[in-house]
């Protein structure tokens, strides 16, 4: 008979976004119901229906990461400070995991896309010739896994960056979790990181998925997204290590799903979304009626609220689990917005709430969820189901756990 494979648990995260940068901050943006929106800064919006969106505000380098960043991109030096930030939550030092055999893997949607936007400016106003090369350098987006593996001196992990649109974030936790369950890595550093830039921008306004004012998920009234960025790294190792070193867990990673159902660039598909959650259910060991809260995908788009909500019901019923969109605080922030909702997960697990949908009026009689509306409420939450529903058709669902002795 085989031994049970090991349990897996999150004793480290960090948090860079639009809501707040660092896990007490993130965690108060959460509980307060903070929204991140505001006039772009990181690009000229001219010509644009709108200008809003959910950009980091007040981050400095300096204040999380050390040493040289010089030919760093933007959403690097997110995923170097997130990743900072779980390294000092989980009570541990680069230097004690460089002796271990580890993992880093990263989603992204977009990867370096805010230098992808300069070159292209430079390319058509002056020029290949003008290129900056140190620019150029770091357009790859498997930049993101390797500037955290090089920054932080761990030579002996599998290092690389996921490219899954917005379920990126909960493409890496599984595959980190699969290493760390299976043996492979003894620990790994999981996440997603994106910034806002004018060609991911453009794209969604040419698409109309973009709303004028506000994202207001699961409302009669919504219109579409904010476009968001930011960063999320989780630290994730067995149970029997985080225990052996004293750490402090955050939350379990019970189990996972992923299945692409290839139907339609952009459209979800009810069907392989609710295949999906039963396979995270499966995998959890976790039934339906045991599940607490879903935090959705949520965009606040008028189809995939709708798709999203029938897959919900296909799997719990009528009456499923308070289902909120953290996006109508933190803006979709590609890559990231998985990664930034498993951190989410854990936070309401430890501290026992909700984070509320906000910028809520009407719930749409068609999505007919509990979304927590404007205010987070108390709860005493034992498992959270983390959705992730990518263009492309790739869809991710993670199941967290409140930490326990015995399992969930």
């Amino acid at each position: 008979m085989s031994a049970e494979p090991a349990r897996v648990v999150i004793t480290g995260m960090g948090a860079v976004s639009s809501i707040g940068v660092g896990l007490p901050e993130f965690a108060a943006g959460l509980r307060a119901g903070r929204h991140g929106a505001g006039p772009a800064t990181a690009f000229d919006t001219t010509g644009f229906p709108s200008e809003l969106v959910c950009e980091v505000k007040d981050f400095r380098d300096e204040d999380w990461v050390s040493g040289d960043l010089e030919g760093v991109g933007r959403p690097s030096r997110f995923a170097l400070a997130a990743t900072a930030m779980a390294l000092a939550d989980a009570g541990i030092g680069a230097e004690d995991l460089r002796a271990r055999r580890g993992m880093v893997v990263v989603g992204s949607t977009d990867g370096q896309s805010q230098d992808i936007d300069d070159l292209v400016a430079t390319m058509v106003g002056d020029g290949p010739d003008n290129l900056d090369p140190a620019r150029t350098a770091r357009i790859p987006a498997q930049r993101l896994a390797l500037d955290i593996a090089a920054h932080f001196g761990l030579s002996d992990v599998d290092a690389y960056t996921i490219g899954t649109a917005c379920a990126a974030g909960n493409y890496a936790i599984g595959d980190a979790f699969d290493a760390v369950r299976s043996g492979t890595a003894e620990y790994a550093l999981a996440g997603g990181a994106d910034v806002v830039s004018r060609r991911n921008f453009a794209s969604f306004h040419r698409l109309g998925l973009v709303a004028p004012d506000a994202c207001r998920p699961f409302d009669v009234g919504r219109a579409g997204i904010l476009n968001g960025e930011g960063a999320g790294i989780l630290l994730l190792e067995t149970l029997d290590s985080a225990l052996a070193r004293g750490a402090t867990v955050h939350a379990e990673v019970l189990g996972y799903g992923l299945n692409c159902d290839g139907s339609n660039p952009v459209a979800p598909d009810q069907d392989s979304v609710a295949r999906c959650m039963r396979l995270a259910l499966d995998d959890a060991r976790v039934k339906p009626d045991e599940v607490d809260l879903i935090s959705a995908h949520g965009t606040g788009t008028k189809l995939n609220d709708i798709t999203e909500c029938d897959a919900i019901r296909d799997v719990y019923g009528d009456r499923p689990p308070r289902t909120i969109s953290l996006k109508s605080m933190l803006g979709h922030a590609m890559g990231a917005s998985t990664a930034l909702g498993a951190i989410a997960c854990a936070v309401a697990l430890e501290q026992g709430f909700v984070p509320p949908t906000i910028n809520h009026r009407q719930t749409d009689p068609a999505c007919g969820v509990d979304c927590v509306p404007n205010r987070a409420v108390e709860a005493d939450l034992r498992v959270v189901q983390n959705n992730g529903l990518a263009f492309g058709g790739n869809n991710a669902v993670v199941l967290l756990g409140k930490y326990e002795r015995t399992p969930v």
